[in-house]
């Protein structure tokens, strides 16, 4: 079914809310083409999509339109490391060198696979610029992080991994098992359970994937405030700050892998078949909800390993971003950088990604929610869109 307003889909009578939320974003003009699924259990109870998937050319946005999802992929990434490990027996508090030996090069030989999980390695960025073409290859992206010196001591301290966060924990899944990430996604669950998600997309994919259509101010993005004023060395204002300078931390791990240059950017199909494990998935809405639908239902891993990953590893200051964050193994925790209602404080987790994606299940409430969008924000991670929508669910779960 679809409103006036081109909105599609179907909405529980008692999820009403989500679909005036939906609905508003995109009256505001804050959405170009956009979809949210959300299961309650394993019922769906809201399905909707709207707006254009590619306004060069007017293309609908559809059901089943998938759209890249930037860093929703680390999710994805360390459920596959996690069941890895579950399945044979890995104690990922061991060192990392036990099955890495190269790894323990320059000082690292005390990392933990809990480590790489959890934003702990100390390798947020790679030492030397490093293009698109070439992260095409897993191996050799993992060979250019175990030769590197950590910025700080492995364990120590936590700092967001934009990029590398993918080819470290990815290894946990490659050398353990075989499979580069985006071929055991795809054969243990992606496949199995029926998810319309990819970390790596296939031609046909790309082909009537979402293209990326930059938004404006109005997409809730905070900016950087004038030198001048009071709130100009607040947190979210120093971390836009560093987005804005090539030579900080934070622009650094964000741009290493670099794109800009490739035509297309992140629609380009170099980037969209690689699967860059930390930030390469293509999904739709129903395909990521659907993952933590799985998950919170012990279709992925043992509800144990859940709950004992979702336990936060990492919480405070990061280093990279400059505000707090908290991290279990691969997912986020509530914090500055994973702003979510009250209601979901407790035992909601889920991962964000760049311009506005959300992902998120509650553990409790069993609620798993699915949401992207193809007009990206400056947001670094989720954003105001999603947090409305975030908050529209719990509000109608009372």
């Amino acid at each position: 079914m679809s409103t006036g307003d081109g909105i599609h889909g179907a909405c529980a009578p008692e999820f009403a809310r989500v679909r005036t939320v939906f609905e508003n974003n995109f009256a505001r003009g804050l959405e170009t083409g956009a979809a949210i699924t959300v299961y309650l259990g394993d019922e769906p109870v809201v399905d909707l999509w709207g707006g254009t998937a590619d306004r060069r050319i007017g293309r609908p946005w559809e059901r089943d339109t998938p759209c890249l999802a930037f860093s929703c992929t680390k999710a994805i990434t360390a459920a596959a490391a996690l069941r890895v490990a579950e399945r044979g027996g890995h104690d990922l508090k061991a060192p990392v060198g036990d099955w890495w030996p190269e790894f323990t090069a320059a000082g690292k030989g005390r990392t933990t696979g809990e480590d790489l999980l959890a934003h702990r390695a100390g390798l947020p960025a790679f030492a030397r610029p490093v293009g698109a073409r070439e992260a095409v290859d897993p191996a050799a992206m993992a060979t250019l992080l175990a030769e590197q010196a950590p910025l700080w001591e492995p364990g120590s301290a936590h700092g967001y991994h934009a990029l590398t966060y993918g080819w470290l924990a990815g290894e946990i899944v490659r050398r353990l098992d075989g499979r580069t990430v985006g071929e055991y996604v795809a054969d243990e669950f992606a496949g199995p359970l029926g998810l319309d998600l990819w970390v790596g997309a296939p031609d046909g994919v790309i082909q009537r994937a979402a293209r990326l259509a930059p938004g404006s101010s109005g997409s809730g993005a905070s900016r950087p405030a004038p030198a001048s004023s009071p709130s100009a060395d607040n947190p979210v204002a120093r971390m836009n700050r560093d987005v804005a300078d090539p030579d900080s931390l934070l622009s650094r791990a964000m741009n290493r892998p670099e794109v800009a240059s490739l035509p297309g950017g992140y629609d380009n199909p170099v980037v969209l078949s690689a699967g860059w494990p930390a930030a390469g998935v293509v999904t739709t809405a129903s395909g990521l909800a659907g993952f933590y639908r799985d998950l919170l239902a012990g279709r992925i891993v043992s509800p144990a390993t859940l709950r004992d990953a979702v336990v936060p590893r990492s919480h405070g200051p990061d280093r990279v971003l400059g505000i707090d964050s908290a991290f279990g193994l691969g997912f986020m925790r509530p914090s500055l950088a994973f702003a979510l209602p009250r209601a979901a404080q407790q035992t909601a987790f889920g991962h964000t990604g760049a311009g506005g994606s959300i992902g998120l299940a509650d553990l409790e409430r069993e609620v798993a929610i699915g949401y992207v969008m193809n007009q990206t924000g400056a947001e670094l991670s989720g954003g105001i869109r999603a947090m409305r929508l975030v908050k529209a669910v719990y509000d109608c779960l009372g």
